[in-house]
């Protein structure tokens, strides 16, 4: 993966290290020093002065150049470690944590076909056969007898015909819990943070890839636990920094998509898996398995929750592989935190949607689901191929069946210029700043493959995506000069 191209904006203007960071500090009357010291770099982040991953300066360094104590900037840094803008690493120092902005909200808005060609969000492929199915599971749905799911307001978990019919959705994908283990959720997302509110307190150390999906990022803010990226290759976390971060102590949780990796569309080997399973149960760390794109591979791959039953959560959904619009996930739990996770999911949602969890249990049963899912995999399969064909030495990263592709900057370009640049072009694709969880990720481009675009208008828009890459940017979007 390239290294990306500088984004400080202008040639002539160098961009200001953190390290050498020296806020303009004016103490407001009737507060605290390490408040108003708080609020500069917390404006500072806000306003991007200060970018993720930016190293700080020491706390001795910039109590010097301030005139502060030590201590002033200590209880400033660990306020704004708090409230999710700072995160301290052991022998490493003080990094600007990534975040999940309105900036970064504004690049994956699902914009109107009509207006833009929207490569910005993952979505399944959305086609007549999708359309048909609903239609024809509404009608279905219209003509029956619905007491049985719209009557009921517990159990909380799901209905017990859901959950059971959840068994064998996720057989297939390796994992064979009984039903009093599984939760149905309003999709991934829902589960994750079910599973992570299960094992994680405000100031514990989660574990994640360098880069990973925006909303682990946006959950350490919510949450307020510390997010700790991890170095990763082809096949997602190395083990040795796995084991290195778990030896360092204080390693509550390591969250992980295994399969299809978002942005980078890696996927973890039956070895890297079982790898990450023996260093977690060593250490005692608790896994939390996203696997929201596994049913697309069809490759005999063990579950990571399937090596830890007391340590691990398993998720998946039917929204990246079956339908966009069917928001029903399933969530694996250790045994022993089946009426924790259930209390948590009662104060956040009361349960899953039992409707949505019907109609998955319907196609589920009359093999719906199977047949969208292979539609997805053909569509998927297609797409990837015609992107490798347009872009080919500009993909850093992808998988043949993964709904995204993780672009590298040319160089000259900056990620925010590329971004402009397409949007001007009405073509929405998103930078490496929403995925950044870690140090060393190289930095990109995603683009998304999936939606309702045709593979025609696919094809128009990877067309214009090459010929931005290739053209030299305006001056005042110049980086590296090389």
């Amino acid at each position: 993966m390239s290294q990306s191209a500088n984004r400080s904006g202008a040639r002539p203007t160098p961009p200001i290290k953190a390290e050498r960071w020296q806020p303009a500090f004016v103490k407001q009357k009737g507060g605290t020093k390490h408040a108003a010291l708080t609020e500069l770099i917390m404006a500072d982040i806000d306003s991007g002065v200060l970018k993720p991953m930016d190293r700080m300066p020491t706390h001795r360094d910039l109590a010097r150049t301030l005139g502060l104590s030590v201590q002033t900037v200590s209880l400033a840094y660990k306020e704004a470690e708090r409230l999710g803008y700072l995160s301290g690493e052991i022998g490493r120092g003080t990094f600007v944590k990534a975040r999940v902005t309105d900036r970064a909200g504004r690049m994956m808005l699902d914009h109107s076909p009509n207006e833009v060609l929207d490569l910005s969000i993952i979505r399944a492929a959305y086609l007549d056969a999708h359309e048909n199915a609903s239609r024809e599971i509404f009608r279905e749905l219209a003509e029956g007898d619905v007491a049985a799911f719209m009557r009921p307001c517990r159990p909380i978990a799901g209905l017990m015909r859901h959950r059971e019919t959840a068994q064998a959705w996720l057989h297939p994908l390796g994992v064979t819990p009984g039903p009093e283990r599984i939760l149905v959720t309003n999709g991934a997302a829902h589960g994750i943070f079910l599973a992570l509110s299960c094992v994680v307190r405000s100031g514990d150390v989660v574990l994640c890839e360098n880069l990973t999906d925006h909303g682990i990022i946006g959950l350490s803010n919510v949450l307020g636990f510390s997010l700790k990226g991890l170095p990763t290759d082809a096949e997602g976390v190395l083990p040795d920094a796995l084991e290195a971060a778990c030896a360092a102590g204080g390693v509550r949780a390591l969250v992980l998509i295994p399969t299809l990796n978002n942005p980078t569309g890696h996927v973890a080997g039956a070895a890297r898996r079982q790898a990450i399973a023996a260093i977690a149960e060593r250490h005692g760390v608790f896994v939390i398995e996203d696997e929201v794109y596994r049913a697309l591979i069809e490759d005999a791959l063990p579950s990571i929750t399937e090596m830890l039953p007391e340590l691990g959560f398993f998720i998946t959904s039917f929204t990246k592989t079956v339908l966009t619009g069917l928001r029903v996930g399933y969530l694996v739990v250790p045994p022993a935190y089946s009426i924790r996770a259930a209390s948590i999911l009662r104060v956040s949602s009361w349960s899953g949607t039992y409707l949505a969890g019907e109609i998955a249990s319907r196609w589920v049963e009359n093999g719906t689901a199977r047949q969208l899912l292979a539609i997805q995999r053909e569509e998927a399969s297609a797409r990837q191929t015609i992107a490798t064909e347009i872009l080919g030495d500009h993909i850093a990263s992808t998988h043949p069946l993964a709904l995204c592709a993780w672009l590298k900057v040319p160089p000259r370009w900056t990620e925010d210029g590329l971004v402009r640049s397409l949007a001007n072009q009405n073509i929405a694709v998103t930078p490496s700043e929403p995925f950044i969880a870690g140090p060393n990720h190289g930095g990109g481009i995603r683009i998304c493959l999936g939606g309702r675009l045709s593979r025609d208008s696919l094809r128009k828009a990877l067309v214009t995506v090459k010929q931005a890459f290739e053209q030299l940017p305006p001056i005042y979007d110049i980086g590296s000069i090389g």
